[in-house]
């Protein structure tokens, strides 16, 4: 009973931190131990689903297909544009990182989101937190900062225990709350199922002005790419998954030590629970031009998307790569299992991908540097294009070093 009031208290005092926005809490938070909660030594969250990351996204391509049909239905309203208050307010659907829908009253806009997915880390309340930064992200992706409501879609794993059920099912739970009452929202419903997989995920909702979302399509040549987070995340959190199984690990123990990976595994947590707010709110006051969030198709899945949504004729091309350290020598020595480096390995809950002005650019990674204690890197530019986004064949890898 001591354990768990001893875990309860630095949950307590860690949450504390981190709504002071004290970029240490995680760093004072103890690894979760299945011992400290009654469970047995060998229990693994992550063992609760079949899929993780890219894995259980339909390929890029696929969807497109199958979500024509709502394109035509959406393409074929009578207008683009609804008008309030003599203003145009676009309508922003279908393959954009969130629905944009003018609402009937005065020159108001509904900015909605939702996404889930399956355990991809093994501590149950980093889950949480996770999980719900990976919903709030794509509202930030649109400049939206503010967010008025959420819920949570959970499905409790029918391979769990009872006893797993009531441990785990609480602390995901208090992880997701926690994040967004970080994101200064609350989660005020949603929907609890059994499944065989574990799910965890929910919707984001916001009414706002016009003036508060930043419409994706404004790139223009000359802009530079900048990207908020390090990639990698899928890469160290299998590594870390490898640890327990020696068939894998032994094709990379070569490259990394346990160490190693332990450091990469908590520098990823780290990242996909770090909400992308601030990085949403200086968009705005660096007059980025437009953004989406790195998550399931990788970086170049995404920039594609991106590029492909611009009113100009540019293209994206993406020089530098900032990796998780170690994680790359891990992806090459796993041959074309992620393909980091030609862009395809899926993120979660990962960066902004923001087309800046060349002018802007240096003093956005300055100022969020200084607001988050977070690098972020020019990693690209806008050029005259077909609306396309590639990677050049030899691109530079930063290696990005655990925090301390």
């Amino acid at each position: 009973m001591g354990d768990y009031q001893n875990v309860t208290q630095d949950a307590l005092q860690v949450a504390a931190l981190e709504m002071a926005g004290n970029p240490n809490a995680l760093s004072l938070r103890r690894p979760f131990d299945p011992t400290a909660h009654d469970l047995e030594a060998s229990f693994r969250l992550t063992r609760f689903a079949d899929l993780k990351g890219r894995g259980c996204k339909v390929p890029q391509e696929v969807l497109g297909k199958l979500v024509e049909s709502l394109q035509q239905d959406y393409n074929t309203q009578e207008h683009e544009h609804s008008h309030f208050m003599h203003m145009a307010i676009p309508r922003i659907g279908i393959g954009l990182d969130c629905s944009v829908t003018p609402l009937r009253h005065g020159g108001l806009c509904l900015v909605q989101t939702t996404d889930f997915f399956y355990p991809l880390v093994d501590d149950p309340y980093m889950m949480g937190k996770i999980a719900c930064a990976n919903v709030l992200s794509d509202l930030y992706a649109m400049g939206v900062t503010e967010c008025d409501n959420m819920l949570m879609l959970l499905a409790v794993s029918t391979k769990m225990t009872e006893k797993e059920r009531d441990v785990v099912i609480p602390l995901i739970m208090r992880g997701f709350k926690d994040s967004a009452l970080e994101a200064g929202t609350s989660v005020t419903g949603g929907q609890t199922v059994v499944n065989p997989w574990c799910t965890i995920g929910g919707v984001a909702s916001t009414v706002c002005q016009p003036n508060e979302y930043i419409v994706p399509d404004n790139a223009v040549v000359g802009d530079v790419l900048v990207l908020t987070k390090p990639l990698g995340t899928q890469v160290a959190v299998n590594a870390h998954q490898w640890l327990d199984q020696p068939e894998r690990w032994n094709r990379i123990k070569l490259v990394v030590s346990e160490e190693d990976v332990r450091k990469a595994y908590h520098r990823a947590m780290d990242s996909m629970s770090r909400l992308n707010r601030i990085a949403s709110r200086l968009m705005h006051k660096y007059n980025a031009h437009g953004s989406t969030d790195i998550t399931g198709f990788g970086l170049l899945g995404h920039a594609q998307n991106l590029a492909s949504h611009q009113k100009n004729e540019v293209s994206f091309v993406i020089h530098n790569l900032p990796v998780i350290a170690k994680m790359t020598a891990v992806a090459k020595a796993c041959g074309n299992m992620f393909q980091l480096l030609q862009g395809h390995s899926a993120e979660t809950s990962g960066g902004l991908l923001i087309c800046l002005p060349r002018e802007q650019a240096a003093a956005y990674c300055k100022d969020i540097e200084k607001q988050e204690g977070y690098q972020a890197w020019i990693i690209g530019i806008v050029e005259k294009g077909n609306r396309t986004a590639r990677i050049i064949d030899k691109p530079r890898v930063i290696e990005v070093p655990a925090k301390d």
